[in-house]
């Protein structure tokens, strides 16, 4: 594994590379730490993008499961993980996106979960030329639910009343929690370490920040049409209990979208790349073997 800061935006942007480990190198005690003991028999490249409040850290699970197929490279967005903090005044969503662009040189499968798929998907609309599939976990597009089913964002409604009352109060911890009892992984926010806790808070503003782009729709995905002219073949995965605007975006994108396939992980909510590692690989690994 190689690691280090990369991207050229002017900001520090940590990342990983998850490469080959012999056999020989595991027995001769290799570089294999918690991150390293991931194994490839391949060198196909595929880009890895986390959610909201998370680190790249988090696609470990993923990464084992799809060590034998892929090269994966991941990084911390900005304002998490060990990457720098965002300005504050960039457009949040446009500056992941350029990020994403900078560690891309030839054609990769892109693989975004929350968030992260949303910067996935915008990626494939502005820079075509640069993705060669598209792996969209629980893409947050709330924006498809709003044209497609406005009513689907009512339960929406509340999680955002409630993140905006703890933002106009600047109770941080009261954000984050609002945040992490509706987009979490089901652990109760009082089961969470504290300093875990504190970390969310620190950085809740940026989820606040992503308002526009993802429910109205800064960068005009839906009305240019754009969606419908994209030529890479999309797997869609959602939780079977995950929020029920979920798989309203989900198939809305599908019905949008020339080559999409949509597909229901069993048992798993929005967290599933981490708390379902094993179904979610099986179902990418199936999905591009035949694309």
């Amino acid at each position: 594994m190689e690691s280090g800061f990369g991207a050229r935006t002017g900001l520090k942007i940590w990342m990983r590379i998850w490469q080959e480990i012999s056999n020989a190198n595991r027995s001769a005690g290799g570089p294999c730490d918690a991150l390293d003991a991931v194994w490839h028999r391949s060198t196909r490249p595929a880009l890895l993008l986390h959610c909201s409040l998370a680190h790249c850290g988090v696609w470990q699970g993923l990464a084992r499961e799809l060590a034998a197929d892929f090269q994966m490279t991941v990084f911390d967005l900005p304002g998490h993980g060990r990457s720098a903090n965002w300005d504050g005044i960039s457009d949040y969503q446009s500056l992941s996106t350029q990020i994403a662009s900078n560690f891309i040189t030839d054609p990769i499968d892109v693989i975004g979960h929350s968030f992260g798929a949303t910067v996935a998907l915008r990626l494939a609309v502005e820079q075509p030329e640069k993705v060669r599939s598209l792996i969209l976990i629980e893409p947050v597009v709330f924006a498809v639910a709003g044209q497609d089913v406005p009513a689907s964002l009512v339960a929406v409604q509340l999680y955002r009343d409630a993140l905006q009352a703890a933002m106009d109060k600047s109770d941080y911890l009261a954000a984050a929690r609002a945040f992490v009892e509706v987009w979490g992984d089901g652990t109760q926010w009082e089961a969470l370490p504290e300093t875990q806790q504190h970390a969310m808070a620190q950085h809740i503003h940026i989820v606040a920040a992503t308002e526009d782009a993802l429910y109205n729709e800064a960068s005009g995905m839906l009305v240019s049409g754009a969606l419908e002219r994209l030529e890479q073949p999309v797997l869609l995965l959602h939780g079977a209990q995950s929020e029920a605007v979920i798989p309203i975006i989900n198939a809305g994108l599908a019905a949008r979208l020339k080559r999409a396939k949509n597909v229901r992980i069993e048992g798993a909510s929005h967290m599933l790349p981490m708390t379902h590692p094993a179904l979610c690989g099986a179902e990418i690994k199936t999905f591009l073997a035949a694309v």
